[in-house]
């Protein structure tokens, strides 16, 4: 019997059968689970040593797997490849970088595989810095909630770094916009 368990949380069959094919011969099982519900009921039975979930899935998607696995402290530190072809999609809900998880974009070739489950067993032997966040774009904590004045001041520092980023990105699609325009005419 494998002692290592691999747990790959995929709708797409042919993603879970190459998946397979594509890890090293060695002393583990591959469990698959074909939509989000299937592969939270696996990784709550079977304890696996790594998921592979795609962020896109039926009946509980991976976003809401990914939730699930944040806000159990047993579950986090069971290494985690974020799978997807749409890297929008995640960055959309889990800003970068990708702190206690990898993620790997489909297609993906062997090496990038190997790659990103050795980086997610990098990251999830990692301290956790604060209790897991269930949505990434939260409404503020009432200062009631926020707990002491230190958390409330981290909260500030990351409210003012987020302002940053965005005047940042604001800037560059001025500059874009500009661009476009001076091409276009």
């Amino acid at each position: 019997m494998a002692s290592n368990k691999i747990l790959v949380i995929d709708d797409s069959r042919v993603i879970r059968v190459r998946v397979k094919e594509m890890l090293p011969p060695g002393n583990f099982e591959v469990l698959e689970a074909k939509d989000g519900l299937e592969g939270l009921h696996l990784i709550r039975q079977e304890r696996p040593n790594l998921i592979m979930l795609d962020f896109l899935l039926p009946k509980l998607s991976g976003w809401e797997v990914y939730q699930q696995i944040q806000n159990n402290a047993d579950l986090q530190k069971i290494p985690l490849v974020l799978m997807s072809g749409r890297k929008e999609e995640v960055v959309e809900k889990i800003p970068e970088p990708f702190e206690y998880f990898e993620f790997i974009p489909k297609p993906f070739e062997q090496k990038e595989l190997i790659g990103a489950i050795r980086s997610a067993m990098a990251k999830a032997r990692l301290p956790r810095k604060q209790a897991p966040v269930n949505t990434a774009v939260s409404s503020p904590l009432p200062i009631a909630e926020a707990g002491s004045s230190a958390e409330i001041q981290i909260l500030k520092e990351k409210i003012t770094n987020m302002q940053a980023e965005i005047d940042g990105l604001k800037q560059q699609i001025g500059q874009i916009m500009l661009l476009i325009k001076q091409n276009a005419s």
